[in-house]
C-alpha cells in the first residue's frame, strides 16, 4: 500500500487530498478481502471484486462512491501488474451500478450579482466579499481559492495561475469586480497577516485560511445577505460554468477554464436551460426553421 501510495505521490503526482481517499477507499476493500478468507490482493479475482460491489450495493452505498472505490482498486492492480506482483486486473469489467444524475442548483446570475453589489462594512467581511468574487469571476474549487499566493494574480492583464487536481497548472482570467474586490480587502489585510505570509487569503490569526473557515464564512456572508439560501463554494464554481456555458455554449472553453481532465465531466457538472437549447435547435436543425 504504502508503494502504490508513493508512486501515486511522486510520479502520478495526486494531492494529499486524493492519496487520503485512495488510502480510505483500499484500506475499506483490503479489511473487507481478509474477512473472506483472501490473505493477499493476488487472491483476489473477478467474481470476489462483484462480490464486494453487490454487499456494498445493498448496504446503500452510492454508484457514484462505488465507481470511485473501484477506479482505486483498479489503479492499484494496474500498478501491481506492472511491479509484476499480480497476474492480471480482477477489476477490469467490473462496472458500478448507475446512480441518477443530479443537477446542481445554481444562483440566478442577477441575484448572485446584486447580493455582491452590496458594500462591504468590516474588514472580514472585505475579505469574504473578494473570496466570493473570485470563486464566481474564476470558478475555483475550494482547495484551489485557499492556495492562491499573493504574486499569483496579474492586476495588470486580469489572470491567475491557478494549481488544480493532479499539480496541473491552468491559466484563469479574474474579472474586474473581483479584481476591484481583492484590491479592496489588500488594503487592509496588513491588519491580519504576518510580513512573511505569503497567501492572498488569511485568517483573524495571521496565517493562510483554513477551507472549513471559508465555507462558515461563506454561509455566514449568505445569511447576513439574505441570500435565502445556503451558499458554498461548490454552488460558486457551479454558477461559474452554468452562466458561462448559457451565455455562450462553448462546452470545450468552460473544460479548460474549470480544469477538467475531460469533457465528459463538464457535460455532467453543467447544464443548459432550456431556453438556451430550444435556440440552438433552432438555428442549427435544418428542419426547424421555415423555408423562404
Amino acid at each position: 500500500m504504502d508503494a502504490f501510495l508513493s508512486h501515486l505521490a511522486h510520479e502520478r503526482r495526486l494531492s494529499a487530498q486524493t492519496l487520503t481517499n485512495y488510502r480510505r477507499d483500499l484500506t475499506r476493500i483490503g479489511d473487507w478481502r481478509q474477512r473472506q478468507g483472501l490473505a493477499h490482493w493476488e487472491d483476489l479475482v473477478q467474481e470476489d471484486v462483484r462480490r464486494y460491489v453487490a454487499w456494498r450495493h445493498r448496504g446503500g452505498t452510492s454508484g457514484k462512491t462505488l465507481q470511485r472505490e473501484l477506479s482505486a482498486l483498479r489503479s492499484l492492480y494496474r500498478y501491481l501488474l506492472r511491479e509484476r506482483l499480480v497476474g492480471a486486473n480482477p477489476v477490469e469489467g467490473v462496472r458500478a451500478p448507475k446512480s441518477p444524475r443530479k443537477l446542481p442548483t445554481t444562483f440566478e446570475a442577477d441575484q448572485l450579482c446584486s447580493l455582491l453589489d452590496h458594500a462591504p462594512d468590516d474588514t472580514l467581511v472585505l475579505r469574504d466579499t473578494a473570496m466570493i468574487e473570485l470563486f464566481y469571476s474564476s470558478g475555483l474549487r475550494l482547495s484551489e481559492l485557499v492556495s492562491v499566493n499573493l504574486g499569483d494574480i496579474d492586476m495588470e492583464d486580469g489572470s491567475l495561475d491557478v494549481l488544480g487536481k493532479g499539480a496541473k497548472t491552468r491559466r484563469v482570467p479574474v474579472g474586474t469586480q473581483a479584481r476591484e474586490a481583492i484590491h479592496r480587502w489588500m488594503r487592509v489585510r496588513a491588519n491580519f497577516a504576518g510580513t512573511d505570509e505569503s497567501a492572498l487569503f488569511v485568517s483573524q490569526r495571521g496565517n493562510r485560511i483554513h477551507p472549513r473557515t471559508v465555507q462558515q464564512r461563506l454561509q455566514q456572508w449568505a445569511a447576513t445577505q439574505g441570500a435565502g439560501r445556503k451558499l458554498h463554494p461548490h454552488l460558486l464554481r457551479h454558477s461559474f460554468a452554468s452562466h458561462l456555458l448559457e451565455s455562450s455554449g462553448d462546452l470545450r472553453a468552460v473544460q479548460e477554464l474549470l480544469g477538467h481532465a475531460n469533457i465528459s465531466t463538464t457535460q455532467i457538472y453543467t447544464h443548459l436551460d432550456f431556453q438556451h437549447l430550444a435556440q440552438v435547435y433552432d438555428q442549427a436543425h435544418p428542419r426547424a426553421r421555415k423555408k423562404r
